[in-house]
């Protein structure tokens, strides 16, 4: 396991050798990731607890960092000495991988001394920002293939070699049923797909002799890729024969694949030529930079198109490329009594949401769907019993009084005194529990054109700690 610890801003270690100076590095802070809406940031899918759970368990300085950091010229040898022997002995909250999440909402916690808490804040982000902006694509692109397979194809066009990786693992998570990408199928036991390049079409006499050398290979799973020259003059008819060829040999034909041209109409051609050859099971892929929105457009224009592969759009979150996750303090404490810390924006929705918090999901009874999601006070509990009000945090005149529902709590403990809880799940259960959670959503939410905004609201206890805080600080009082 590689040693994380220096994946961190410089500013980190500066203000942990002023808390050190200040004999306030041991101090209990807290600290809430989340992230703010934009018009392409309706709902996320959580992702990354797992590398962020095994960082802290990990986390340690050695001499090489030591040296480093020595090296730098601006830390003290006390200070270096400390961070020795420094490790993780904090508590993380956090909602489950897979966890369908919105804005504003904290989805990992950390309580920890102070420095601590701070030290970890740039590489915790890393981790979740990143995967859960990949999962959050993967599930937009999943949900407009409309129960259809997807492949993750995108390790060559991703940002680096562990955004490829970890982007993989992110877009299983997402609802992908496999990927590319061989190191990731090793390091996290997913299944990997892949056939043929142009170029092995292109390294044989003609497109025939590359079909028949591929189907002699891989008898069982031949799936042809057929626009290198002409998809419907000369690819389509070529996988044809050795299709016919292939089964009189005993042995039945996978399909193919389209990566380039008109997809929809290319794609209902070949279909037709497939089926009236006698093989109206064998599959159509389409791969050649797709998306959640050409997908749609080729589902309503009629595609036939049963498996897709998704590349370059996925692994980088092509139109939105960073989720914008921050890492906010929300208390200290000072002789075991909590201290709730909160920061003031001009900008209404940019405060913070101060205290160690706690959030539910309500949902009705009836139709076991999500109402809205709840975020109190750490002390606070919710009775199922009494009606539920729920008021806007900006808005408050927007309120809903809700009976007949049940709440869960979304949080668990990850990390407990620097040690994990539980054992890591396999990427399997955990898209699995998102595809379960997912399917609690009304449409309204998840669609992909002007979604309704899912409502996430503050217990009143919340709400009237948050603005006795604003009116304290905007008098000038601290």
């Amino acid at each position: 396991m590689r040693n994380l610890t220096l994946l961190t801003d410089l500013y980190q270690l500066t203000m942990g050798q002023g808390y050190f100076k200040e004999g306030r590095h041991e101090e209990l802070a807290v600290f809430d990731i989340f992230f703010r809406p934009n018009r392409l940031i309706t709902y996320s899918v959580a992702a990354g607890m797992e590398q962020a759970a095994e960082y802290l368990e990990n986390l340690h300085f050695d001499e090489e960092d030591l040296a480093y950091l020595r090296s730098l010229g601006i830390f003290t040898e006390d200070f270096l000495a400390y961070l020795r022997d420094l490790r993780f002995t904090g508590d993380v909250f956090a909602v489950r991988e897979g966890e369908i999440v919105f804005p504003y909402e904290p989805i990992l916690t950390v309580r920890a001394p102070m420095i601590q808490a701070q030290l970890v804040e740039t590489a915790l982000l890393t981790f979740i920002n990143h995967q859960t902006l990949i999962a959050s694509k993967a599930s937009k692109i999943c949900k407009a293939a409309a129960g259809d397979v997807v492949m993750e194809f995108g390790l060559r066009r991703a940002q680096g070699a562990d955004a490829g990786i970890y982007g993989a693992r992110a877009a299983v998570i997402g609802g992908c049923a496999s990927t590319s990408n061989v190191y990731a199928g090793k390091l996290f036991h997913v299944p990997v797909a892949g056939t043929m390049a142009h170029s092995w079409v292109m390294n044989f006499p003609s497109e025939l002799d590359a079909f028949r050398a591929y189907a002699e290979s891989f008898p069982d799973g031949c799936l042809l890729l057929v626009d290198t020259y002409d998809t419907l003059r000369s690819g389509v008819p070529h996988a044809i024969e050795v299709f016919k060829e292939l089964r009189a040999k005993g042995h039945e034909p996978k399909g193919i694949r389209l990566d380039s041209g008109d997809l929809a109409y290319l794609s209902k051609e070949a279909r037709k030529m497939l089926d009236k050859a006698g093989f109206p099971d064998t599959i159509i892929c389409a791969s050649g930079d797709l998306d959640e929105y050409s997908i749609r457009s080729l589902k309503e224009q009629g595609a036939k198109i049963d498996s897709w592969g998704v590349g370059t759009k996925l692994i980088t979150s092509a139109d939105l490329p960073a989720l914008g996750g921050v890492y906010k303090l929300a208390a200290v404490y000072e002789n075991g009594k909590e201290i709730p810390k909160i920061k003031l924006s001009d900008t209404t929705e940019k405060i913070t949401n101060p205290s160690f918090k706690e959030l539910y999901r309500i949902y009705d009874r009836d139709t076991d769907k999500a109402i809205a999601d709840y975020i109190t006070r750490a002390d606070e509990t919710v009775d199922e019993d009494k009606p539920l009000v729920l008021f806007h945090p900006v808005d408050t005149w927007k309120r809903m009084t809700v009976t007949n529902f049940r709440v869960r709590k979304l949080r668990e403990t990850l990390i407990s005194h620097g040690k994990r809880v539980g054992e890591p799940k396999p990427l399997s259960e955990i898209s699995a529990y998102r595809a379960e959670e997912f399917a609690r959503f009304w449409e309204e939410y998840t669609r992909q054109d002007m979604p309704h905004i899912y409502k996430v609201d503050l217990s009143p206890a919340l709400y009237t700690l948050k603005r006795e805080m604003v009116e304290k600080c905007g008098k000038g009082e601290s």
